[in-house]
């Protein structure tokens, strides 16, 4: 053989290595299940999945190449919800990912084994989820919305830009423990500041079409919209029919003053879906959700929709509007 052909195959050898044998071994594809309580394609969960992809791309998950994502939507009520955990726990993920009580509860009944991050949950001992957040014990952990004496805060906001209220109606969620548990503090804060509390209970869209024209005709009245999926499926309507009877409210997200609502506080719902990430990640990397604390918002925010306000006849105190981290116009 001449010199130059024994040249020419070393050169063209790692080629061959290359798409060869020698090949490199293609990257495990993790399956990560996600549980959403929410009709499919719901705007502000459409924007929290994309934080939550966004944070887990940063640390070095990709869909494609290491990583699948199945999710399942709650389509318009709990018999929805608990059909999807159910397929998810069929698909055999190595993590489901369930944002809210809504969607924790079902998920949790289908499986006591496979590892769920959830999030946005209020009371997730009260609900069962954990035995206790700085140790979990279960299958189970994640991200705690707030804790009940937000109820307190949400009442002296209302009274503070509508100081003239007599009543409020408490719109909740009763077959969730964060609906019995905002209604309990409400319903002890608001007597102290002159307001008469009223549950108005929300399963489906006709109960707050009754409750809400009926809540204006008694005058001088607010509310207060609590964390549940049954209000979150209706915020669209709950928005328009406070609008319409002229109901100052606070609500409890920012996608309801993004909606047209008053004003919401609570807990930072992108910070939580991102730091769902970062626990996704630890649990895909080997640690177990029995070990990992449940963590309480690290952020809390306050919107103001000044275009709603003055639509209300209402101007925004200065201290509250000091206090805010957006203002809508």
């Amino acid at each position: 053989m001449k010199r130059r052909e024994v040249v020419k195959g070393l050169v063209s050898a790692p080629a061959v290595w290359s798409t060869g044998a020698w090949a490199q071994p293609t990257e495990r594809v993790r399956r990560v299940g996600v549980l959403v309580s929410a009709r499919a394609g719901d705007a502000e969960y459409l924007a929290l999945l994309r934080a939550f992809r966004q944070r887990l791309e940063e640390l070095g998950w990709s869909e494609g190449r290491n990583l699948r994502i199945d999710l399942r939507w709650g389509g318009e009520g709990p018999d929805d919800v608990r059909k999807g955990a159910a397929e998810l726990v069929g698909l055999r993920p190595e993590l489901i990912v369930a944002p809210g009580s809504a969607a924790a509860g079902p998920a949790l009944q289908a499986t006591r084994t496979i590892p769920i991050v959830f999030t946005i949950v209020p009371d997730p001992i009260g609900a069962g989820f954990v035995e206790k957040l700085s140790k979990p014990g279960g299958n189970a952990t994640g991200f705690a919305s707030f804790d009940y004496s937000i109820g307190g805060k949400w009442v002296e906001m209302l009274k503070e830009i509508s100081p003239g209220l007599k009543r409020v109606g408490v719109v909740r969620d009763p077959d969730i423990t964060a609906g019995i548990g905002q209604w309990s503090v409400i319903q002890a804060v608001a007597p102290l500041l002159g307001l008469e509390p009223r549950p108005i209970t929300v399963r489906a869209g006709s109960d707050v079409e009754q409750a809400i024209p009926a809540l204006a005709r008694s005058g001088n009245a607010g509310l207060i919209v609590t964390s549940g999926a049954g209000p979150f499926r209706h915020r669209n309507l709950i928005v328009r029919l406070a609008a319409e009877h002229k109901l100052p409210a606070v609500y409890y997200a920012k996608a309801f003053v993004v909606a047209g609502g008053l004003i919401a506080f609570g807990a930072d719902r992108m910070e939580q879906f991102q730091r769902a990430a970062e626990y996704a990640d630890r649990v895909l990397k080997g640690e177990s959700p029995a070990d990992l604390p449940v963590q309480t918002p690290a952020k809390y925010e306050l919107v103001l929709n000044l275009k709603t306000a003055a639509a209300l006849g209402l101007a925004i105190p200065p201290a509250l509007l000091a206090r805010a981290d957006e203002v809508l116009e």
